[in-house]
């Protein structure tokens, strides 16, 4: 029996939890400039945790912005075996939000094209990238919101360093490839697990990806695995390498198309970037305040 104590105290880790995942989102649109005053935000929400914190925690800005647009949500029944049909409009009609259920059997051909035991995800995500450009269009949207968080970025930048040979994350906010649209990313801030307690406190009616999930020893799983293990033995680790992604120094790397080392010369001038390879590195302990939800 849950006493008042924990039932306040639960109450008073919820409230807490909410201010600060509004605050990592307002914050992440306000340093990107993600929404604007009269956009129409489609927001893709597949079911899962992460797509429906998202799609709630916009609804609440909403309400609260000093800016006005609108918040419409979009989900691709990819007509895989078993899928509730009926979960997701049941849901977002008991809240009153504008919605668009898009019927496209994706799943049939990935599982035609892509060889038994390979992953789906690349063919998956392109088939799903292209219906939903689709329909933005349709929509009339002018920003295309995903629930990509903290985690996901920091595990692309480690995905393209280890496979693809990349620097390279993930954007909080880019121009699609047909440069017809505008994605972005509120969630950027949030750390997964953040998110996680609030679908539990919010009590989503969560939809699995089968799809997905049914492949074991995904390279992203590694990387993720990874990254819950440094966290969980090095806490501000990964607060600090994504802190990173925003401190970049190109005269300290090696990509001459975003420095150019054969055109330097001395200046006869100090320069603030110089070569400080043989200096012993002065680490500013930064490490944050690690905020912790359960």
């Amino acid at each position: 029996m849950t006493t008042y104590k924990q039932a306040h105290k639960a109450e008073f880790e919820a409230n807490k939890l909410a201010k600060f995942l509004f605050r990592m989102v307002g914050k992440a649109i306000a340093d990107f400039n993600m929404i604007e005053d009269g956009d129409r935000v489609m927001v893709a929400l597949s079911g899962g945790k992460d797509s429906h914190s998202l799609l709630d925690i916009l609804l609440t800005l909403k309400e609260r912005a000093p800016i006005d647009f609108e918040v419409i949500a979009v989900n691709l029944d990819q007509k895989q075996p078993g899928f509730p049909a009926e979960v997701l409009p049941v849901y977002l009609e008991s809240r009153g939000v504008p919605f668009r259920i898009v019927e496209e059997d994706t799943y049939s051909i990935v599982k035609r094209v892509v060889p038994e035991g390979k992953t789906t995800c690349g063919l998956c995500s392109r088939l799903r990238r292209g219906v939903l450009y689709r329909v933005a269009t349709e929509l009339g949207a002018t920003k295309i919101a995903l629930g990509h968080h903290r985690d996901d970025i920091l595990a692309t930048l480690f995905l393209n360093m280890f496979f693809g040979g990349k620097l390279k994350a993930m954007p909080p906010k880019l121009v699609t490839d047909d440069g017809r649209h505008i994605v972005i990313r509120p969630l950027a801030y949030c750390p997964e697990k953040d998110l996680a307690a609030w679908a539990k406190h919010r009590a989503f009616p969560i939809i699995p990806c089968n799809l997905c999930g049914s492949q074991p020893n995904l390279q992203r799983q590694q990387i993720a695995e990874m990254l819950r293990d440094w966290d969980k033995r090095f806490p501000g680790r990964i607060e600090t390498m994504f802190r990173a992604l925003s401190a970049v120094v190109p005269s300290h790397l090696m990509d001459t198309k975003l420095y150019d080392f054969a055109g330097l010369r001395p200046s006869g001038q100090p320069e603030p970037d110089g070569d400080t390879a043989f200096d012993e590195e002065a680490v500013e302990d930064v490490s944050p305040q690690v905020v912790r939800f359960t």
